[in-house]
């Protein structure tokens, strides 16, 4: 474990290819997903979420677009991008925006470099863009995520988090059925969220 001292968090201006490239592949595995099923008739409708156990192990490694990483150049020097560095070294990495007609912060792009993922790094880089926002009197953080990345879900929640939304064809209109599930959570500032093992 690297002392959490020598962990430098400051803002960034910038996100470009080559720093995307230093952090490493975008990507997690897991064993297990939130099943997300509906019930909709004419006086209710349910959606129910449950952690359920995969039969076998699922893989995802992507690379941000070029567009993903046109967009982040213009939101970096909005104010709520932050990177994680040893000595000069970017080790994580949140990509922020304040969307003002709301009063909150979207968060666009979360990595750590996996080298260093379970090393606080990641708490670092939430606990201080928290106290940026509380500082500037933002409200509330959101971020999207998906139904089988399990291990961010649990991170976020230990960040304050909760679950707010959950968009059922968000990436395709399969995603219900066999693909991945958006997941919105919510961080609200000034509270600390629900306590989950």
């Amino acid at each position: 474990m690297i002392p959490i001292e020598a962990i430098c968090i400051k803002p960034i201006h910038r996100f470009t290819d080559e720093e995307q490239t230093e952090l490493g592949e975008c990507g997690y595995s897991s064993n297990a997903k939130y099943k997300v099923t509906k019930i909709e008739n004419e006086e209710r409708t349910t959606i129910d979420i449950q952690l359920v156990e995969l039969e076998a192990p699922y893989h995802k490694e992507y690379t941000d677009s070029e567009d993903d990483l046109e967009l982040y150049s213009k939101i970096a020097p909005m104010g709520y991008s932050l990177g994680a560095y040893i000595g000069t070294r970017l080790i994580g990495v949140v990509i922020a925006e304040e969307i003002k007609w709301n009063n909150t912060v979207l968060i666009w792009h979360f990595q750590v470099s996996e080298d260093y993922r379970r090393m606080h790094v990641g708490k670092q880089l939430m606990d201080e863009l928290v106290r940026l926002a509380e500082g500037n009197g933002i409200r509330a953080i959101n971020l999207e995520t998906q139904n089988m990345n399990v291990n961010a879900i649990r991170f976020y929640r230990k960040c304050g988090f909760e679950i707010e939304g959950i968009d059922l064809s968000y990436y395709t209109n399969d995603d219900a059925i066999d693909g991945e599930v958006a997941i919105f959570m919510k961080r609200k500032i000034g509270q600390t969220g629900q306590e989950f093992k």
